[in-house]
């Protein structure tokens, strides 16, 4: 990091206002040269000069630009940002300046990398900061800001103190036995503090299962068979003609997809192939995708047709279901009925009767869904939770090792013994906020950042 980087920190396009930004060592002596105006390296930190852009005397851009100074900056580095035009040539062309002088075009997300190892924000802020940017509804905003601020940094921190507690205890009874106003951690002693840490942990995860949702939205898929109405109901929920709808049997060949959100929620919905043997290839590929989709779903909307009878293929799927989160919409309730509703082995709150085409229902079926993800607790609640994959899965695994510390000090195994499968566990949690990380995981983990940021 001994380098100078620099890039595009704003959207490349048309507007008033293009930022580049420059952090290193020689930021401010690099943007010096290029810039006619006052000398950038007596100006005091944190203030804006005004002047222009040059190259060899050739006037590039009129400008104003940012001096910060170490260390009260993003990444503790000397950081400057010029704000040009926001024209696509005129960026480009001040980026260029700088390439040609010295600086380095920044790896994507090397910024907020820099912050990181710099110690500025731990490796769960990194992440929020990306996910601030994604953010698409105000829950996801306000998740997002909890974990920059570090509200969810100090989750992990606080298990990470209470274990640094036990092992010190431990570790002062091992070495230094004479002590006698230290505490003699005993197997008995020890296990309602593990039995502790493990309910701790429990509520995490159980909390982080929101988080996720939040994040990532609900994976729902709308199954059954051809022309009961899943493209229509796909089309009613989006308020949009997304799926072609006809009277055709086969009509969805392949998966439609839309997105839509309740109380601040992502719905990701998948209108699929409807299910039936049939002789086309093309339509049994998407038969084959259908029941792909209905085991990855998070939530399952598998509809019937009041108008015709229930047959054993479709019973064979909804037992298939019954383990999974689902609801059974039967549609076209303004038609005939010919299905035997005493039939379906079927909780009759999952049950909601529609009539797509006259609008009947739809709201029902969004309450529903609200009511069975908690979403209004979500909406009002405030959302500071674990949210991705890699820090949940962590958990998972150090939640594990707790119970397998309870089962070791219920068979008396000796303390010294424990301390060793404690202090593993502190540090499998210190991956998570980054206090241990390993160099392959920051690589990969900034990757998915944008240039600039």
């Amino acid at each position: 990091m001994n380098d100078t980087i620099c890039a595009i920190a704003t959207s490349q396009g048309v507007g008033a206002i293009s930022i580049i930004r420059i952090s290193g060592d020689n930021s401010i002596p690099i943007v010096n040269q290029i810039f006619k105006g006052k000398d950038l390296n007596k100006v005091e930190t944190h203030t804006i000069q005004y002047g222009h852009i040059c190259n060899d005397e050739i006037l590039i851009d009129e400008v104003l630009v940012s001096v910060m100074k170490a260390p009260k900056t993003f990444t503790k580095e000397d950081v400057v940002e010029i704000n040009t035009h926001g024209g696509i040539a005129a960026t480009n062309k001040v980026l260029e300046v700088l390439l040609e002088n010295g600086c380095r075009l920044a790896e994507p997300g090397e910024f907020t990398k820099r912050a990181f190892l710099n110690g500025r924000i731990d490796l769960l802020e990194a992440e929020a900061v990306m996910d601030m940017i994604d953010a698409k509804t105000e829950v996801q905003r306000k998740m997002a800001l909890n974990q920059i601020d570090g509200k969810t940094s100090n989750l992990i921190n606080d298990l990470r103190n209470d274990m640094v507690q036990i092992i010190s205890n431990i570790n002062v009874n091992i070495d230094y036995p004479e002590y006698d106003d230290v505490e003699m951690i005993t197997n008995e002693i020890l296990m309602p503090k593990i039995t502790k840490l493990r309910e701790k942990i429990s509520m995490i995860l159980k909390e982080s299962s929101n988080g996720k949702i939040i994040k990532e939205g609900i994976k729902t898929s709308i199954i059954g068979r051809p022309n009961v109405g899943k493209s229509s109901l796909l089309n009613a929920l989006l308020q949009e003609d997304k799926a072609i709808v006809t009277n055709i049997a086969g009509t969805t060949r392949d998966i439609v997809e839309g997105v839509i959100s309740i109380n601040g929620v992502l719905l990701n919905i998948i209108d699929t192939a409807g299910i039936r043997e049939t002789e086309d290839i093309i339509e049994s590929i998407g038969v084959e995708k259908s029941l792909k989709m209905m085991e990855e779903s998070d939530l399952i909307l598998f509809m019937l047709n009041n108008n015709e009878e229930l047959t054993d293929d479709l019973i064979k799927l909804l037992d298939q279901i019954k383990n999974k989160k689902y609801l059974l919409l039967i549609n076209k309730i303004d038609l005939s009925n010919k299905l035997d509703r005493n039939s379906l082995d079927i909780d009759s709150n999952k049950i909601i009767e529609l009539s797509i085409t006259n609008n009947k229902g739809i709201e029902e079926l969004k309450e529903k869904i609200i009511e069975m993800f908690n979403l209004n607790e979500l909406e009002t609640k405030d959302p500071t939770y674990l949210n991705n994959s890699r820090s949940i899965s962590i958990l998972k695994k150090c939640a594990k090792r707790i119970e397998d510390i309870e089962e070791s000090l219920s068979n008396n195994m000796p303390i010294d013994m424990i301390e060793l499968d404690i202090k593993t566990i502190w540090e499998e949690l210190g991956k998570i906020n980054g206090s241990t990380y390993e160099e392959e995981l920051l690589d990969e983990m900034f990757k998915r950042f944008c240039l600039g940021k």
